[in-house]
């Protein structure tokens, strides 16, 4: 079965790699899709972050994962390559809510398609990205939350932490 994962992935954490590496172990091919734009305020490029996505795969031994962008709405991209099945991560009530309304939403437009949802590891649970980059703004250690490449990339966004203050 071919599924497809998207998201802003800005930056991408170690919660989303804890899906992908779940969705290795179930679906035959997996396309992690980046959008390109989001209402969200985005710190990476789509570019930087399709970059980031395929390094972070690599750093992680992550392999079988197709990494694409796309600037549409999901289920006209799904349409467009003909998938059926999304999957999210899922890791409290706020995300049920915002992926409830979505599901909704994304069944309405098209009613052939459909999400499965995934938790990420207890460890994984708490990390969002918008709050990574909150503490990689003020400097904080983001070690645990993030590999190596969006470390690096998150500290010369924001400047490490002796540059903060």
């Amino acid at each position: 079965m071919r599924i497809i994962y998207p998201g802003t992935f800005d930056p991408l954490t170690l919660g989303h790699l804890d899906i992908i590496r779940r969705a290795v172990n179930i679906f035959s091919e997996i396309e992690v899709a980046v959008v390109k734009r989001s209402f969200k305020s985005l710190c990476f490029s789509v570019e930087e972050r399709v970059g980031l996505l395929r390094e972070s795969l690599s750093e992680t031994g992550l392999s079988r994962i197709e990494v694409s962008q796309f600037d549409s709405l999901l289920v006209e991209y799904m349409n467009k390559k003909n998938y059926h099945t999304f999957i999210r991560g899922l890791r409290a009530n706020s995300d049920f809510e915002y992926e409830f309304q979505m599901q909704l939403m994304n069944r309405r437009l098209a009613p052939g398609i459909t999400g499965l949802y995934l938790m990420p590891s207890e460890d994984k649970m708490y990390l969002s990205s918008t709050l990574v980059k909150e503490i990689a703004k003020y400097g904080g250690d983001i070690s645990t939350m993030v590999t190596t490449c969006v470390r690096k990339s998150l500290e010369e966004q924001f400047g490490s932490a002796e540059g903060n203050g």
